[in-house]
């Protein structure tokens, strides 16, 4: 079958590759064409258009590039109708892929959506487009399938494939001492700083994360970066700091990390799923962050929180989110053994209500089932 792929951010690129190869496994004659990143190509797909070209957030950065997105939008469809695929998949990356659904629909193409808006948290009016325009949406959060249900609209849940990423990774993974020695780095404990995968969250987000470098010299900062990401544009930032930037090596890092600081996304559940203990962060536009306050309707920003329905893990966001706040953070973590535990064992908790290695494979093989009706 001839599918079309289109995620915008890491971590699309990264659950659709996934997807992807269980797809192959389960349809040899699989054909991929994609917008997405270096993982997603990876699994012999055609690529379009790569993510670094595509993620743009905030609300005043999306209205700067709003004739990019026009132009992209415009190629997009016409690259469908070219291309004639058997399904559309729709990875997340929903001011985008929203429209392309209408567009698909329209043109009777069926339209898979893997991985859900986040129309729980903000734009629930999002409902009705999904109702009408998508064939089929996969879920990756517990309480997603719930929430749907509650508008009359049947979804899957086969598990978060986080938990697939992960499981895979450790079947090779390197031992501690390797990964110090490939990397150059020494024995103190790591402290991982994960601050995004676009360039507007890392301006806004790192400073701060380097700021407390010299507070903590019985660790070592490791920053792992986001594919998309020049290495140019970060040491812009860490210049006037000793620090270690490794690519394609975010799971390496929190395996053998002490403490990460996260900046709100896919990482914060990846670190937990790790059983890193972490501080979240989030520092955005002052425009953005007062309109998105007015219209996000939840009471966390991180995955881990929303999961669990609780405040596992510190949230420091806008401006809360400073070197004092962050430092007395960061010592609770580090000092305090019962603190520290009691978030490891809400981890396992959260583990459990994820699910466990299968994901990707059960979705791949629900999309399969569902195609050849």
């Amino acid at each position: 079958m001839k599918y079309y792929i289109i995620a915008g951010e890491a971590s699309g690129d990264l659950h659709a590759s996934n997807l992807m190869k269980s797809l192959r496994e389960q349809d040899s004659e699989a054909d991929f064409r994609i917008w997405g990143g270096d993982l997603m190509q990876l699994q012999g797909a055609t690529l379009v258009k790569h993510i670094r070209d595509l993620a743009f957030m905030g609300f005043v950065e999306v209205l700067m590039n709003i004739r990019t997105i026009s132009k992209n939008l415009k190629f997009c469809k016409s690259d469908i109708l070219n291309y004639k695929p058997d399904v559309v998949i729709l990875i997340d990356y929903p001011g985008f892929n929203l429209i392309i659904a209408k567009f698909a629909k329209l043109h009777n193409l069926k339209v898979f959506y893997y991985i859900s808006p986040q129309i729980w948290a903000w734009k629930q009016s999002r409902i009705h487009q999904i109702k009408q325009n998508v064939d089929k949406m996969f879920v990756i959060l517990p309480f997603e399938k719930e929430f749907y249900k509650k508008h009359n609209f049947e979804v899957d849940f086969s598990g978060h494939p986080l938990s697939d990423a992960i499981a895979e990774y450790r079947k090779t993974a390197i031992s501690k001492a390797n990964f110090l020695n490939e990397n150059n780095l020494n024995s103190k404990p790591i402290i991982a700083l994960i601050p995004g995968s676009r360039k507007q969250e890392i301006k806004k987000n790192l400073p701060t994360m380097l700021s407390l470098m010299q507070e903590f010299n019985n660790y070592q900062f490791v920053i792992a970066a986001a594919p998309a990401i020049l290495e140019s544009f970060l040491k812009e930032f860490t210049k006037n700091y000793e620090i270690k930037i490794l690519y394609q090596k975010t799971y390496d890092i929190l395996n053998n990390a002490t403490l990460a600081i996260v900046t709100s996304g896919t990482a914060t559940l990846e670190t937990a799923l790790f059983r890193v203990p972490q501080v979240v962060c989030y520092k955005s536009g002052a425009i953005s962050y007062h309109i998105a306050k007015k219209l996000i309707k939840v009471k966390y920003i991180s995955l881990v929180n929303l999961i669990m329905d609780k405040p596992v893990v510190k949230e420091l966001i806008q401006n809360d989110f400073n070197a004092k706040d962050l430092k007395l953070e960061m010592n609770k973590i580090l000092e305090n053994e019962t603190y520290r535990n009691e978030m490891l064992e809400n981890y396992s908790i959260l583990q459990q209500k994820v699910g466990t290695e299968g994901a990707s494979k059960k979705t791949a093989e629900l999309m399969l089932k569902y195609l050849k009706k």
